[in-house]
């Protein structure tokens, strides 16, 4: 398997890490959005968020909350923008929350996409019935 962040995790790549315990390695995004973008990365080589054990959820994200807070005092931001992607978009095939400073104004109003309403109640009801009925 040639993973650019196994590669990363194992130390057969260098990166500027920010976090390496034994959960995740945490490390600085190599085209940044903004100077302290981090991407946190399980030291297991799991696809997506859905493929994350339930046991290793709390573990994970304790260290992307732990990383969070970190980059938002580091980079004396105001606040922060947290994601993950799930095959769409996902650059390297290896789970990885991206963790980055904001700040007002700071330009990245087209990271969201265009976004629309629901045309109607009902339809909103149906979608959620639907996302109910997923969970089963």
């Amino acid at each position: 398997m040639d993973c650019v962040f196994c590669a990363i995790v194992a130390g057969g790549l260098p990166a500027h890490r920010v976090l390496d315990d034994e959960v995740a390695v945490a490390f600085l995004d190599q085209r940044p959005l903004f100077p302290g973008h981090v991407l946190v990365v399980p030291r297991q080589h799991l696809r997506t968020v859905t493929d994350l054990p339930v046991a290793d959820v709390g573990p994970f994200f304790a260290r992307v909350q732990l990383v969070t807070a970190a980059v938002e005092r580091g980079m004396a931001a105001a606040g922060s923008f947290v994601a993950a992607n799930n095959r769409i978009s996902q650059s390297v095939p290896h789970l990885h929350v991206h963790v980055v400073p904001r700040n007002p104004k700071d330009g990245l109003r087209g990271f969201f996409w265009p976004r629309s309403r629901y045309p109607d109640e009902a339809t909103a009801a149906e979608v959620a019935a639907r996302l109910r009925a997923a969970l089963d």
